[in-house]
């Protein structure tokens, strides 16, 4: 009797973006990492952006020096990109992420 393949569940990205308010840095970071994720995690993401003008308390949680900052909080171990995230390549490694082939 042949056992069927294990299939192993591709693990989910939960995200933080810290931004500063409506520049267009923030936007362009905002703007970026939802095109990443779409193209390279087919779903398994969530994003959480966090406008660090409505809470700047917040910043001392995730140790954030720079804006806007990118963490990945899940899958461990932590990481954090800074920047606009306009080099996809940069953010990919960055977060250990396999770039997809296949559209989703």
């Amino acid at each position: 009797m042949m056992s069927e393949p294990q299939v192993q569940k591709e693990e989910e990205f939960n995200l933080r973006l810290y931004v500063a308010g409506q520049t267009p840095k923030s936007l362009a970071a905002i703007a970026n990492l939802k095109r990443i994720c779409e193209e390279n995690l087919c779903g398994r993401y969530h994003i959480e952006v966090i406008d660090l003008m409505k809470n700047p308390h917040l910043a001392k949680d995730d140790q954030i020096v720079a804006l806007p900052t990118l963490v990945r909080k899940l899958p461990e171990p932590l990481k954090r990109i800074i920047g606009d995230l306009s080099n996809e390549e940069k953010v990919l490694v960055g977060l250990d992420i396999r770039p997809h082939n296949e559209r989703c």
